[in-house]
């Protein structure tokens, strides 16, 4: 990525060395980029998580006081324990479900990042712009979602915490190529830890009583504190030659004519050799397309699902703490590219739709005796969508050329929204058929 969105290919880039005498002292302010990049990841994915771990609530508000009081009359008698009049939205006959999927808020959480991740690259804004961008949309997309009363103003504000998460990563991620290689391990960190606060803080205010709209308006110093991190901590490199990343401080010295390397390790010097190049990514691409996909439909389309009466959490307490376990095990895997790899992220696809088959069956059976049972396998959930993360794009940032990298960032960044997207579509029409099913033993 450019200062001025210009397409530079020179035919020379620094060369590190590694002859001990020729290698200058560490980095001694390595630090504040790494530390920068954890915030950016946490600020940058911070909106979305809430939105998701809100939606619950969102469409409740949303439905009305009608369908509110419709829920008083469906009481469960489970061990001499009445539900609460307020434990489920009363949509259906016979299910407690909304009338209208969370899907329908991961439609509009991931859409417009999917959409700006797609053309990221062909955009020609210099960074700052981008991140300018990044920080307004983030800011007005907690405005409009505390302050909406009708729908539409609900998801322009979802629309906009998309757009800026989606500009951000894609601006972040291939940014990222320019530095040492721990970059991408704390930005994904950060990004795991944007899954624990985000969730963990709104469902705790929830908790203490506070309302939506008091919650979300908090959130606005997430932010702020991005704007701080770009700007006043990390330290800004020059975009204006191909990206080769300095590892544990080492300086670039020698050049090295970039005709004399294979042709397949060259820089892409044009739109149509970049669009060639992409196939040559879905290595990278379809596993963790098919990790999302498969997370999300269960997160989306089945935890709201996935219901326990009589118990110390209400119907909308458990779907916030299932998306509060989900983030632990996101934020856990993220964290984990330094101890342990995984080259062969499409194991983790494996897992994850074993996980999609045990959850469809419990949304629908209700076989499941402990809620226990099921945060064990939403942690597990999380690990598996983190890890395939986090490994996906290690693997880029140190098996692709460096005169590709930073493209390679680019255009992989567009696969979890993919697969979150086609999560959304398949969440809706199977959160309908669920729905219509006779109820469960467990909920007579």
């Amino acid at each position: 990525m450019t200062n001025t969105g210009d397409d530079p290919s020179p035919s020379v880039v620094p060369l590190t060395v590694d002859d001990p005498e020729q290698v200058p002292p560490k980095d001694k302010g390595l630090w504040r980029d790494l530390v920068a990049y954890w915030i950016l990841g946490l600020c940058n994915n911070y909106g979305y998580v809430v939105m998701l771990t809100a939606a619950h609530d969102i469409l409740k508000e949303l439905e009305g006081d009608e369908d509110h009081a419709k829920s008083a009359l469906y009481n469960y008698d489970v061990a001499n324990t009445t539900a609460r009049a307020n434990d489920v939205t009363y949509g259906y006959e016979k299910r407690p479900c909304n009338k209208l999927s969370t899907g329908a808020i991961l439609l509009a959480d991931i859409l417009p990042a999917l959409v700006v991740k797609s053309i990221a690259s062909f955009l020609p804004l210099a960074k700052h712009v981008r991140v300018f961008l990044c920080v307004v949309a983030a800011a007005a997309g907690f405005l409009l979602t505390a302050f909406a009363t009708v729908e539409w103003v609900l998801f322009v504000g979802v629309i906009a915490t998309s757009f800026s998460s989606g500009l951000g990563e894609a601006t972040f991620l291939a940014y990222a190529t320019y530095f040492n290689k721990n970059v991408i391990s704390t930005w994904s960190s950060g990004t795991g830890g944007a899954g624990i606060a985000g969730s963990l803080s709104y469902t705790g205010l929830r908790e203490l009583g506070l309302t939506p709209k008091t919650t979300i308006l908090i959130m606005l110093v997430v932010p702020a504190l991005e704007a701080a991190a770009f700007w006043l901590l990390l330290r800004h490199k020059n975009t204006d030659a191909p990206a080769e990343p300095i590892e544990d401080g080492k300086e670039q010295t020698p050049e090295i004519d970039y005709n004399t390397l294979p042709e397949n390790e060259r820089p892409l010097t044009n739109w149509p050799d970049r669009i060639r190049y992409i196939p040559s990514l879905f290595i990278f691409m379809i596993p963790l397309i098919l990790v999302y996909l498969l997370e999300y439909f269960i997160n989306q389309g089945l935890f709201e699902l996935v219901y326990f009466p009589g118990i110390w959490l209400s119907q909308s307490s458990q779907y916030r703490w299932y998306q509060v376990i989900y983030q632990i095990g996101v934020f856990i895997s993220r964290s984990s590219v330094n101890l342990i790899q995984f080259r062969h992220v499409w194991i983790m696809a494996v897992f994850q739709f074993l996980n999609v088959v045990y959850f469809t069956f419990e949304a629908v059976y209700f076989f499941t005796p402990s809620i226990w049972i099921i945060f064990v396998l939403i942690l597990w959930e999380g690990l598996l969508g983190g890890g395939g993360y986090v490994n996906t794009f290690y693997r880029i940032q140190t098996d692709v050329p460096a005169a590709r990298r930073e493209y390679a960032m680019m255009v992989t960044s567009i696969s979890d929204s993919v697969g979150i997207a086609l999560a959304g579509v398949a969440a809706i029409p199977s959160h309908n058929a669920i729905c219509d099913l006779p109820v469960p033993n467990r909920l007579l």
